[in-house]
Parts: structure tokens; C-alpha cells; sequence
């Protein structure tokens, strides 16, 4: 999923690694990202969370997507800071699930994400697979 993510990519986000329920990506603040007070553009922290989250909610196979997400904005980042967002998948129930990201800069908490997954795939079955061969 994440190859074919242009708008991460194109922000130089970078996959770190990816695990059951779990995702790890960074992203460095550029001068295009920081807004009229000097600290990074809120959305950008958004996105960064966003796709770690997706990367997770992904990583059980079945196409899934965000049907809910908040933001909680801790600390302003700044121009070359280097973030590091960590996601964790909280619980998976149905075809929904809860993920928490937090978005670090070295130690210190920058911003915490909670979203809301909706599996709106089906996992691939033996017989389809074959199928599909």
C-alpha cells in the first residue's frame, strides 16, 4: 500500500517498518511544511500519523481504511525537525478497529492520534487465491 502512497512519499515520509497492528515512519519538517508562525503546518503532523496509522490497520491484508481520526496537538515542531511516528493497534472487533500514533521528535511528545479503522475488503480466501493463479 505504501509504494503506491504519492502524497507520503512526495513528503518524504519514509516507511520505517511495519508489523501486526504496528508501523513506525518519519518525516522531516521542510521550509514548505512550516506555517505563518514559524512551527510546522498542524495538517502535515496530520498526515504524518495518518498514513503511520494506515500502514498498521493495513497490515493484516485487507483493504482498510480511516472511518474516524483526532489529532491532539502537544508541542510545536519546527523547521529540520525529524519525527517519528509510532502506531499501535488498540483493539480490532468486527471489521473495525482502534489505533493510537504517537508522533515523537527525539524523546519529547510532539502530538497523539487516535483513529478509527473500517475493513471494507475481504481477506483473500485459499480458494480465491487459487483463483486468482
Amino acid at each position: 500500500m505504501f509504494d503506491d502512497d504519492r502524497a507520503s512519499q512526495a513528503l518524504g515520509i519514509e516507511l520505517l517498518d511495519v508489523g501486526s497492528g504496528t508501523a513506525r515512519a518519519r518525516m522531516t519538517i521542510t521550509a514548505t511544511m512550516v506555517n505563518g508562525h514559524g512551527i510546522a503546518h498542524g495538517g502535515y503532523l496530520f498526515l504524518l500519523a495518518d498514513t503511520t496509522f494506515a500502514c498498521a490497520c493495513n497490515s493484516h491484508g485487507p483493504t482498510t481504511v480511516a472511518a474516524r481520526a483526532d489529532v491532539t496537538f502537544i508541542r510545536p515542531a519546527r523547521l529540520g525537525d525529524q519525527l517519528v511516528a509510532r502506531a499501535v493497534e488498540r483493539t480490532r472487533f468486527g471489521r473495525s478497529g482502534i489505533y493510537d500514533v504517537s508522533v515523537h521528535r527525539g524523546e519529547e511528545l510532539i502530538a497523539e492520534f487516535r483513529g478509527h479503522s473500517r475493513t471494507i475488503g475481504a481477506a483473500p480466501t485459499s480458494e480465491s487465491e487459487g483463483a486468482r493463479r
